[in-house]
């Protein structure tokens, strides 16, 4: 089955991964929603490129990820815009780096909110239509910490082992009715938010930068190679096709070999 003409909501999608996930799914047909905080001009800029590049609907909603108010909003606008909501990629995520005793209560509460409570928001209102329709691809961006530790990343953790479970409890509840779960967990992918707990993680290790990328971030990964957001995005298409309509709560590791350990 074609996925042309499919509709699909991206959230935190203006750079990184979610941008690679839109743009490999705008390339098989599918209409978009971006989804991203920032600069207004240069977000709606974005989603006309990427119209323009594949001949398709693309969108652009600012919804705040931790607001469930501003969640619900964006759903309607997808729904009214679009038509509906077919395929609904959960990617938006944030990051702090600090020891647990000093780690912030805001900041604590912000990752929680944004990389795991957002995306409870977006399925409850995504699957009613989807089982109405007989049809629907659910993706979550989880990590490989969401099987796996590191120091310094307690919400992120717990965030990405909740995206992990809550990937599995909606495969099952959704399994007879034509929709599949799942979640991608990428090891370290060059993206602006591994780019940006650099300095952070430089701080609580008291390392440089040279150090964190070699001795930190690719030393998880037995390539020593970053996973790129090219690959990220083809996994996702595969997860909308027809090969995987098989694959329920499955947790696809792309991470060089790290979790093999």
């Amino acid at each position: 089955m074609s996925l042309k003409q499919k509709n699909a909501l991206v959230t935190g999608s203006t750079s990184g991964i979610g941008l690679a996930i839109a743009r490999a799914l705008a390339a098989e047909g599918v209409n978009v929603m971006l989804n991203g905080l920032g600069d207004a001009e240069a977000n709606a800029a974005l989603a006309e490129e990427v119209a323009r590049d594949h001949g398709v609907k693309a969108l652009h909603s600012p919804a705040d990820m931790s607001k469930p108010e501003e969640i619900e909003t964006m759903m309607r606008q997808a729904i009214d815009r679009l038509g509906s909501v077919d395929i609904l990629v959960n990617n938006a995520g944030i990051q702090h780096v600090a020891p647990i005793e000093d780690f912030p209560i805001e900041k604590w509460n912000q990752i929680i909110a944004i990389n795991l409570t957002s995306a409870f928001h977006t399925i409850r209102l995504a699957v009613p239509g989807m089982k109405a329709r007989g049809w629907g691809r659910i993706i979550n961006t989880a990590s490989a910490h969401s099987l796996v530790a590191s120091p310094y990343k307690a919400a992120y953790v717990s965030a990405k082992h909740g995206i992990a479970g809550l990937t599995k409890t909606v495969a099952l509840e959704t399994a007879q009715a034509g929709i599949t779960v799942n979640c991608i967990s990428p090891g370290y992918v060059w993206t602006p938010l591994v780019e940006q707990q650099i300095p952070d993680t430089m701080k609580a290790r008291g390392l440089t930068k040279e150090q964190v990328i070699e001795d930190v971030l690719l030393k998880a990964q037995p390539t020593k190679q970053f996973v790129t957001v090219e690959q990220v995005g083809a996994i996702a298409v595969f997860l909308c096709s027809d090969a995987a309509s098989q694959m329920t709560g499955a947790n696809l590791t792309v991470d060089g070999g790290w979790t093999a350990a």
